[in-house]
């Protein structure tokens, strides 16, 4: 048995299209749509994500990112993509697939978020549909894993409809919010089409 590596080792990968949604590797040019999105959804996302850092919407702290977003691809452990609307190119949010395994595992866990102006119209359905044939035919992925917490139905609902199984409740899973939470485990093998 091979085990693959990432082909993107030194090169960024492509932009993904899908259903009127482009993902495109985050660069700097991304701050001030970035910032003002996450600014304008905050009371909306804080409750599903870990605690915001104080400097967490500064330039400086937003280079820092793009920095580990590049180290993370360069060393074929994490493939982070900003979701532009396709007909405006409108920043929407983001997902990422993320601490890929290689090895007998050749696995990644799946991470997203909508800006709160955005939700509910499909275009996290749309990005996830456009990430699916990366992880599998790209990177050679075996299983995408997701998590949620048990009260956000909205995430529930979107993995489900992306082909996602639930498999199992892990307890104090993540810490969302400053506190430990549960999360229900979610996963999609390459052949669950």
């Amino acid at each position: 048995m091979v085990f693959l590596r990432s082909p993107f080792a030194r090169d960024l990968p492509p932009i993904l299209m899908q259903d009127g949604v482009e993902l495109r590797v985050p660069e700097m040019a991304d701050y001030e749509s970035w910032a003002a999105l996450r600014l304008e959804s905050r009371a909306f996302l804080v409750p599903w994500e870990p605690a915001w850092p104080q400097d967490d919407l500064t330039r400086t702290a937003f280079r820092s990112r793009v920095k580990r977003y590049m180290r993370d691809i360069e060393s074929d452990s994490a493939y982070p993509f900003f979701v532009y609307r396709a007909q405006d190119d409108r920043f929407i949010g983001a997902i990422t697939l993320s601490n890929v395994r290689r090895g007998v595992a050749q696995a990644g866990s799946v991470g997203y978020w909508t800006g709160s102006p955005y939700i509910r119209q499909g275009y996290m359905t749309a990005a996830m549909s456009a990430l699916m044939p990366f992880a599998y035919g790209h990177l050679h992925l075996h299983r995408v894993e997701a998590a949620c917490l048990p009260v956000n139905l909205a995430s529930i609902r979107l993995l489900t409809k992306c082909g996602f199984r639930q498999e199992g409740l892990a307890r104090r899973y993540l810490k969302i919010n400053g506190r430990w939470e549960d999360h229900l485990l979610f996963a999609r093998l390459a052949d669950d089409r």
